[in-house]
């Protein structure tokens, strides 16, 4: 795991409202993906990336900044005058014993981040046509109603299955380096929870086949 939590939210806003407001409007968004893509940015740089006047790019900077959606990284003197360098929430994997140690509320903050990152990733890719275009798209959720064996499996599997995303980024990697070719950014998102309600699966309910 790579983030700690030490944001205070403002507005009088509690975590889930705050992420729902990060990811409410379409700037914001666009904000957060580009974050992620650079690591960080000025307010100017974010500007020009997004489009937008540098005044409208300010005040959603702003807006995130108190809604601890995103933090300055850095601060430098450009031209006599600072400058400040903000940055996304790193992207991270959090195991069922880091989960265990953390406290309630921090536990609330980085699922709050991470859906704030992935809902950032699918609409910015909506928007660029690519989850309409890509051949190999994977569009898929359901539930499933298991038991505690069931439940602990599909952890399993979810782990399992990160692992070797991360290992395919490896081999993939060496085959650039090798050839020289050029490489394509995927996003994937593993979300696994009990729901907030109980419920027989509806009998259309899609199966993989």
């Amino acid at each position: 795991m790579t983030t700690t939590v030490d944001e205070k939210r403002h507005f009088g806003r509690e975590i889930p409202d705050a992420v729902s407001y990060a990811v409410g409007h379409r700037v914001r968004v666009e904000l957060l993906a580009a974050l992620n893509d650079l690591g960080s940015a000025s307010a100017i740089e974010l500007a020009r990336i997004v489009r937008q006047p540098l005044s409208t790019v300010t005040h959603h900077i702003g807006q995130l900044l108190a809604a601890g959606s995103i933090r300055v990284e850095r601060t430098e003197k450009v031209r006599s005058v600072e400058q400040r360098f903000y940055s996304a929430i790193d992207p991270l994997y959090v195991n069922e014993e880091e989960m265990a140690e953390m406290g309630e509320e921090e536990r609330r903050e980085i699922a709050g981040l991470t859906l704030q990152q992935l809902v950032a990733e699918a609409f910015s890719s909506f928007w660029a046509g690519h989850l309409t275009s890509d051949p190999q798209v994977c569009i898929s959720w359901s539930w499933f109603n298991v038991d505690e064996q069931g439940r602990a499996d599909i952890a399993e599997e979810q782990l399992r299955s990160w692992k070797r995303f991360q290992e395919i980024e490896r081999e993939s990697q060496a085959r650039c380096e090798a050839s020289g070719d050029g490489f394509v950014s995927v996003f994937t998102a593993s979300l696994g929870a009990k729901r907030a309600r109980t419920a027989e699966r509806p009998p259309n309910a899609p199966v993989v086949r």
